[in-house]
């Protein structure tokens, strides 16, 4: 599958790339990254391979990746049109300043200009809440998403990271309000991470979300390059995550990520990717790179199917134990309270 065999993104018509480019690595003030001209061969390559759907946030770097992308599309011209800029709000940029942050009016407006000046564009194509905020009501950020929207300097909209109650209920205010509705969801999700399955992958579909997973890799450790020998992150800034993802069960995960890449002839990275794009709901997982080798080799997951026996051994070792109520609602004992047999026919009788 190339990367335009573009799909479209949750109940819209944008159209997007099988894989996004995520640009948390554009920039180096966090210890880990890409300078500017890595960064830009890396854009250009991805493009260059039909790509056009591109993900940053305010946050990365300190604004820094919103300038490489703004510095690289301006002198673009018109190649900006062509593709389709995300970024996203909720991160303070101004320390001490408490609107600075968060999901009220004033901080989504201010902090939408401050990424359109950064990115040296009219409009962003789609506009993420970043994470949850607690202290601002979901109608309050829904109206100023939608005010955006209706100024021209937003197209599309969307939730990351917040509780599948919430985007549900901001998603049915806008829908009886006449607001602009949300149309993608960002979520971690990959073999290491799949307690979404329990409430916000149902959800997304229910709402008609396109589901684009962040960290599909796990921050680098399902790419092969870690195991019970090799534990030692590549940069400094990438100590915290790895070392909080290495213990027994992921060891386990790697062996098994490992045998399924040995069997296909491939790499244990394409084996993790190729998983989570066959996923049901899942639109557009979401690569990082720091280097150009990274993005090749991430980018050839597009022509790897895992077959049912891949599927099998992966799912046995990482199928999540989801709580209550979603256990208890796919089991047959649910099925039986609502009068149906297991393949989901009614039967008769009434359960006691």
């Amino acid at each position: 599958m190339p990367l335009n065999h573009y799909v479209t993104l949750g109940r819209s018509g944008l159209k997007v790339s099988p894989f996004c480019l995520g640009a948390m690595t554009f920039g180096e003030e966090w210890g880990f990254g890409s300078d500017e001209r890595v960064s830009t061969q890396i854009i250009d390559y991805y493009l260059g391979q039909g790509g056009n759907f591109i993900d940053t946030a305010n946050l990365y770097n300190v604004g820094h990746s919103e300038k490489i992308l703004g510095d690289y599309f301006s002198r673009a011209g018109m190649q900006r049109d062509r593709v389709v800029i995300a970024t996203k709000f909720s991160a303070s940029m101004h320390k001490g300043d408490p609107n600075s942050g968060g999901a009220s009016r004033k901080s989504i407006l201010a902090a939408c200009d401050a990424s359109l000046q950064r990115l040296k564009t009219d409009y962003i194509d789609l506009y993420w809440q970043h994470w949850e905020d607690a202290f601002s009501p979901y109608e309050e950020t829904m109206h100023a998403l939608d005010t955006l929207v209706r100024s021209g300097k937003v197209r599309y909209i969307g939730f990351s990271d917040t509780p599948a109650w919430k985007v549900a209920a901001a998603q049915l205010t806008a829908k009886f309000r006449g607001w602009a509705p949300l149309i993608a969801l960002q979520i971690e999700y990959s073999l290491l991470e799949r307690t979404v399955e329990g409430e916000l992958m149902p959800m997304a579909e229910a709402m008609g979300l396109g589901v684009t997973p962040w960290s599909p890799l796990r921050s680098g450790t399902l790419s092969g390059k870690y195991s019970r020998q090799n534990r030692q992150p590549e940069s400094k800034g990438r100590a915290q995550s790895i070392a909080r993802n290495m213990n027994e069960h992921t060891y386990e995960v790697l062996d098994a990520v490992a045998a399924v890449a040995k069997r296909r002839n491939t790499t244990c990275a394409r084996v993790a990717l190729a998983w989570v794009l066959g996923r049901p709901g899942v639109a557009a997982p979401i690569i990082g790179a720091r280097t150009l080798d990274q993005l090749k080799d991430n980018l050839a997951a597009l022509d790897l199917t895992l077959n049912g026996e891949d599927i099998l051994e992966l799912d046995r070792i990482t199928t999540p134990t989801l709580n209550f109520p979603a256990e208890f609602n796919k089991g047959t004992v649910a099925q039986s309270y609502a009068g149906l047999n297991v393949n989901g026919r009614p039967f008769g009788g009434s359960p006691r």
